[in-house]
This record gives structure tokens, C-alpha cells and sequence, in this order.
């Protein structure tokens, strides 16, 4: 987290709008050009006060946030930059100039280095509201999800009587990972836990989803009660409950559960445990009274499994703000957004790597082979092609074609989008 200290000089004389030295009209075009060398140079001078104002009443950091100059941003935390700066003749922030810029990176950097999310602009309009506005939703997923680490950290040290803590400090880095990611998806929830040894550990898993109930908790609870914050942490904790139920019962690796929530059903490939589990994290939500809760259900009760829209979509969109578009491509694994690898043998289906397409081979493959028949023989079923002696040949030939498609041991892996990811090997 980058701390922001205000200097000596400014606590004495405080910026007015426009009263800048020559050096500070300087740092103000530095700043939005995002040329930290020079910055560097500009900051070191005594007549430069790094929370200047602009005749707009504009900060230096207002001006790198606006430009998406993330290194520039960086910088002047450093140097004691004001995250909630509110002297702009319209009341903006340099959080809700981040989400107009739509710079990702900027936006959680100025969140993490303490920016109020809730401050209005002369139009009464909160940073996330801004960024929806201009269309930049990928701001306002980071804005609307953003959750403090020092939050976190609270649990990391033993409390009233406590001897111990309810959250070893070891842990917080990795659970806070999982907080703030913005993919729903169970199976990259799953595969965060995975990656991490230190999760994949039922003490570790245990002590990990109490606390994600605390904080659920906390949110509703709090005056400003959160329901959006407290059903997504409710989710985390159902995903880490549920890594924990499968590492009691012998699955170290975790494999089995991803298993469970890729496997499709053989009509049609769709994940019925996996949206099953989505549907029974929000029905456990223990607030029944909460908007959110009618919400999510009224939207998903009437549809049934493998109908539109899912309960993954219905939740992304409720806790991100972002909605599960048809025409964009995610990953048939983990639901990673704009995936552009596809499989080269059946073309209808996309992943984010290798380690994604090896993972969902298993069920897969019962579609990938009907599918390119299909495409390929449209007029010829599947089950007609050993019909007769010439089909036998062609199916025989079918089948070595398959095995060619599908050994990928001897090609590349590289970023060429599209077809360049070749079928899994049974």
C-alpha cells in the first residue's frame, strides 16, 4: 500500500487555485505527459508543493489520473500526492478522474492508497458513477469491488482477549487476492486457492472462510450497510467451504472439486453442478431480508438449469456491475474475459491458455468430436459413418485426423489469437 505524507511545507502554506511557481506550472504539465524522470528532477525543488493547484483547482496527481499515467500516479503517492483532493470548480476527485480515464491499474492504485469512493461531484455523482457514465466498466468493477488490505490486516492481530489471531498474517496476502478478484467464476476461485500452498490446507481453509463470514457480517451490519460487498463475501466463504469439504475428503490436489464444476451434462455441455452451487451459495445468504437476496432470486428462480441467464451471470452483473455479454469471448474454464485461444479441432469454444484447455478436455471432448462432425458432415450423423466399407475407411481416416488434431505435444504455445490452440490428446 502506498502511504501519502503531506510535507512540512505544504502544512504551512496551503495550495490555492492557481498560485503556482514557475516549477509547479512545470510539474502540472510533467504530470499529465507522465514523464517521471523529470518529475523526479521537478519534486526535489522546494518551490514545487506536490498538492499544487491549477487555476481549476487540479492537482498534479488529478491531471496523471485523467491520462491513466500509472508510473506518474505511483510517483507522487510517493512524494505525499492527496487522494481525496476535493478543490475542483466541479468537485472532482482524482479517483473519478482514474475511472474517466479508464486505466484500471490507476483507479486500484488511488483506492488503495485511500480514496473515499463515496464523495459526489457538483452533479452528485460518486467515481463509479462517473466511469459508468463514459463506459469505462472495468473502473467501476475495480471501484465497486475494491476492498482495503489494512481491512483485512484488522483480523491478522489478536483482538480484546484474544492469545492468537483469527486470520494468520501469512495469510492475508492470499485471501486478499481472492477478494478482489472481479471473476466470479467458482472454478477461478478454485484455482486461486490451488495455486496458493498455503490455502490448500484445511486449518488454513477454515480460519480463511470464518473470516469472510465476519466481514459479511460486518458489512450488513455497518452503517452504511453494504450489501453488494457482504453477498460477495458470502460467495468467497460457500468457494473456500467448499475447498475445504473436498480436502477432508482426500482431494489434495483440489482436482476433483474443479472436476465437479466443469463437468457438463452429455446433451449439451452445460455445467449443471456448478450452477447448482451458484444457486445454492445465494440461497444461503443467513440475510433474508436483504434487496440484493429478492433480487438475485427473483431474477434466477424462474429459469431452469442451463437456461438463460445463469446464475453466474445474474451474480457477476449484481456484484461487478458488469453484465456477461454473449457476444464476447470468455474462458470455457475459468470465465476469464476476452479469451482468444481456440480449440483448433472444433472451433467452438475458447481458452485462456493450455493449462485451461488441458483442465476442460475431459468433458469437452464429448462435444468437441459431435461438433466438428457437424461442421464437417452435416448430412452424415456420426453414429452412419462405419456403415458400410467406404465409411469404415472414412471413419478410420476421421480418426487419425482426430489423433493428428489432437497431439499438441510437438507445437508452440504463443499469443497468435484464434485458432492457434490445438484440441487436448485424450
Amino acid at each position: 500500500m502506498i502511504v501519502a505524507k503531506m510535507t512540512t511545507h505544504e502544512n504551512i502554506n496551503p495550495p490555492k487555485k492557481g498560485d503556482l511557481t514557475g516549477e509547479e506550472k512545470e510539474m502540472i504539465q510533467v504530470a499529465a505527459a507522465g514523464d517521471v524522470k523529470e518529475a523526479i528532477q521537478l519534486l526535489s525543488n522546494s518551490n514545487v508543493r506536490v498538492n499544487c493547484l491549477d487555476e481549476y483547482g487540479m492537482t498534479p496527481l488529478m491531471h496523471a489520473s485523467y491520462k491513466g499515467k500509472a508510473d506518474m500516479c505511483r510517483l507522487l503517492l510517493q512524494h505525499g500526492a492527496d487522494v481525496n483532493s476535493n478543490e475542483h470548480e466541479y468537485g472532482y476527485t482524482a479517483l473519478m478522474f482514474a475511472g474517466l480515464s479508464g486505466n484500471a491499474e490507476t483507479t486500484e492504485m488511488i483506492l488503495d492508497a485511500g480514496a473515499e469512493t463515496d464523495l459526489v461531484n457538483s452533479v452528485g455523482r460518486t467515481a463509479a458513477q462517473m466511469a459508468a457514465f463514459v463506459g469505462q466498466h472495468d473502473c467501476v468493477t475495480v471501484i465497486n469491488n475494491f476492498f482495503s488490505r489494512a481491512r483485512l490486516e484488522y483480523y491478522t492481530r489478536p483482538q480484546g482477549s484474544e492469545r492468537e489471531p483469527k486470520l494468520p498474517p501469512k495469510l492475508a496476502g492470499p485471501l486478499h487476492k481472492i477478494i478482489m478478484t472481479t471473476n466470479l467464476n467458482p472454478v477461478k476461485m478454485v484455482m486461486l486457492v490451488k495455486e496458493n500452498p498455503l490455502l490448500v490446507d484445511v486449518v488454513a481453509l477454515e480460519k480463511c472462510y470464518r473470516v469472510m463470514d465476519l466481514l459479511c457480517e460486518q458489512c450488513v451490519k455497518q452503517p452504511d450497510m453494504n450489501e453488494v460487498l457482504a453477498m460477495k463475501m458470502h460467495y468467497i466463504s460457500c468457494v473456500l467451504q467448499k475447498c475445504l469439504a473436498f480436502l477432508q475428503e482426500r482431494d489434495h490436489t483440489l482436482d476433483a472439486l474443479l472436476k465437479s464444476l466443469l463437468k457438463g451434462r452429455d446433451g449439451d455441455g452445460f455445467p449443471r453442478y456448478q450452477e447448482k452451487f451458484i444457486r445454492d451459495c445465494i440461497r444461503k445468504f443467513p440475510y433474508c431480508e436483504a434487496t440484493l437476496l429478492q433480487q438475485l432470486v427473483h431474477c434466477i428462480a424462474p429459469v431452469e438449469i442451463g437456461g438463460d441467464p445463469t446464475a453466474f451471470s445474474v451474480l457477476t452483473q449484481a456484484l461487478t456491475g458488469q453484465m456477461v455479454l454473449k457476444d464476447t469471448e470468455y474462458c470455457a474454464t475459468c470465465g476469464e474475459k476476452d479469451a482468444d485461444k481456440k480449440c483448433s479441432y472444433c472451433k467452438m469454444v475458447v481458452y485462456c491458455g493450455q493449462a485451461c484447455q488441458r483442465l476442460h478436455w475431459f468433458t469437452h471432448k464429448r462435444q468437441c468430436r459431435a461438433q466438428y462432425v457437424q461442421r464437417n458432415s452435416p448430412a452424415r450423423p456420426l453414429r452412419d459413418l462405419s456403415s458400410s466399407a467406404h465409411d469404415r475407411d472414412v471413419a478410420e481416416a476421421t480418426s487419425s485426423m482426430l489423433a493428428l488434431c489432437l497431439d499438441f505435444s510437438h507445437c508452440a504455445f504463443d499469443d497468435t489469437p484464434a485458432d492457434d490452440l490445438p484440441a487436448e490428446q485424450d
